[in-house]
């Protein structure tokens, strides 16, 4: 069975694991090296559970620990040139990578590690490079879009295929705008190579989503510009005025930023449902 946790969501650093009895990733590896070790651990997971690191793209709450889990651990650092382009240079990453940890991956082409399928796919941001990941394992098909800029045709097609789904809830609109933020920094968070609203989100969701959907995560949420029960009714509101029952027809959940969320078991829909 697959399985999924969060260690940590949102600008202070993401992290998030993915396993199954045969092989195991960890998604983002923004959260500090020790505190990634320590979260594990209580959780009774050793780190040979994980045998690899992907990345979605270059900004530092999203690779701060690569360069540890790659030279303590061995770990292997899959992303795209580009965004191993980004990592090279970010002042955040210390060790530097080393030649043998990068592997490169590419939108589109599918990579498979053990009985995962993963497929990075294109999403719009203003990093060197970013991606979303698809992995499918025992039957089920795990989807992570996170700092979406704007909503486009193929990220539509990745949510409308998911059983479960991490989907980017990072602002409210008129929180944003009203808040101390400079406009410069207003208008790159709202912007189309920026981060997904709640409403945007939701819309997302009500319009892309189908039967097979199973579960949503609302991730990075803004600690300034949004908060977990304004996200979650924003949400709420806006699937149940398409006529879509959150908890009926999939349930939504909330990753906090920085505590751990409980395992997950990623489970084939049942021939009844």
């Amino acid at each position: 069975m697959l399985k999924f946790l969060c260690l940590g969501s949102g600008s202070s650093g993401n992290c998030y694991c993915l396993w199954t009895e045969h092989i195991g990733v960890i998604i983002d590896a923004g959260i500090g090296y020790r505190s990634l070790r320590r979260h594990l651990q209580t959780f009774g997971l050793p780190m040979t559970t994980f045998q690899a690191v992907l990345i979605t793209h270059d900004h530092a709450d999203h690779i701060k620990s690569v360069g540890k889990l790659a030279a303590e651990l061995k770990l292997p650092i899959y992303a795209t040139a580009e965004v191993h382009e980004g990592i090279a240079r970010n002042y955040c990453v210390s060790p530097k990578l080393a030649v043998e940890s990068k592997r490169f991956i590419k939108k589109g082409e599918t990579l498979e590690l053990g009985d995962m399928r993963i497929t990075p796919f294109a999403v719009p941001h203003d990093s060197n490079d970013c991606v979303g990941f698809r992995v499918e394992a025992d039957g089920v098909r795990f989807c992570l879009a996170t700092d979406v800029g704007h909503v486009t045709e193929e990220i539509k097609n990745e949510v409308s295929e998911a059983n479960y789904l991490v989907l980017e809830s990072n602002h409210d609109y008129e929180m944003l705008m009203a808040g101390p933020y400079p406009a410069y920094l207003k208008g790159r968070i709202s912007g189309e190579n920026g981060h997904l609203s709640n409403r945007e989100a939701a819309e997302l969701l009500a319009n892309s989503a189908s039967m097979a959907l199973q579960h949503v995560w609302l991730c990075h949420l803004s600690e300034e510009n949004n908060h977990p029960v304004l996200a979650s009714k924003t949400v709420d509101s806006v699937l149940r005025s398409y006529g879509i029952v959150p908890g009926v027809d999939f349930c939504v959940d909330v990753l906090r930023r920085k505590v751990p969320s409980e395992i997950y078991d990623l489970k084939k829909a049942s021939l009844s449902s």
